[in-house]
């Protein structure tokens, strides 16, 4: 037994001697504790920037087989009482008709060629229109749209966007501006179940992408914001104003030098 006194009153307090030899014994297990903990974050960070980066240089030769939102959206079919369906043909980059690649870059990102991964202009016109607006804009890239596409999850939130940043850093460090454009109109969500440029254009308009005009190549790109609810080829009002923009912007773009 040990013997301490208070500085009030000089009392006694009486501490087993076991319960001191814990005590003293915790507090030599807590910095090795602390160590093994750090030692798992750094392993933990070291393998996550290690897998990451090899998979976006493994997507720079292989073509993504499937992403999140493609199994997600199969789900969701399914808990509506359809069948699963993942309607998704790749095709080359050279054998997509020009019309496409330039209706994607009039429809989402102008800048596209001229950026690396964000156009901040962009997304301070999107977030001065979100606070004035109750229909939110979006003021993705390319780039960005093709990393949340291929490997992240479908949502909304900050820690996902964080993931974005960092995934369209990588892609526009390994990938090239070619690669980027290819795998974004080969992923790219087009329909219910439908995935990708060539798909969209057979099930739309029944020929491949490589034959697409002008007039079809807007209508596809408009459709992307939502493309669960909007038609290529029954379009509203609305998507029929888009299509018309689209042509428009095409016109005033210069050569596309991927």
């Amino acid at each position: 037994m040990t013997t301490f006194f208070t500085s009030r009153n000089k009392s006694e307090i009486e501490i087993p001697k076991s319960e001191i030899i814990r005590y003293f014994r915790l507090m030599k297990m807590k910095p090795g504790l602390l160590k093994l903990i750090l030692r798992i974050l750094k392993l933990t960070v070291i393998l996550f920037f290690g897998i990451s980066i090899f998979w976006v240089i493994l997507y720079r030769f292989v073509n993504p087989p499937v992403t999140w939102l493609m199994i997600t959206r199969g789900f969701e079919r399914k808990s509506d009482g359809k069948d699963w369906k993942i309607d998704k043909k790749w095709i080359d980059f050279d054998d997509i008709a020009d019309p496409m690649k330039r209706a994607a870059v009039a429809a989402e990102d102008q800048k596209f060629l001229d950026h690396f991964g964000f156009d901040f202009k962009a997304m301070e016109r999107a977030i001065d229109k979100n606070a004035h607006s109750h229909k939110l804009i979006g003021g993705s890239t390319i780039s960005q749209q093709t990393a949340k596409n291929v490997f992240l999850w479908p949502g909304r939130s900050y820690l996902r966007k964080g993931f974005e940043a960092y995934f369209t850093l990588l892609i526009e460090i390994f990938w090239s501006k070619k690669r980027i454009m290819e795998v974004y109109l080969n992923e790219i969500e087009m329909g219910d179940g439908i995935y990708g440029v060539e798909a969209a254009s057979q099930a739309y308009f029944h020929k491949s992408a490589s034959d697409l005009t002008n007039y079809q190549a807007a209508a596809i790109a408009s459709i992307w914001p939502d493309p669960l609810k909007w038609s290529p080829t029954n379009p509203s009002n609305y998507v029929r104003h888009r299509q018309y923009l689209i042509r428009k912007n095409i016109r005033r773009l210069g050569p596309l030098d991927f």
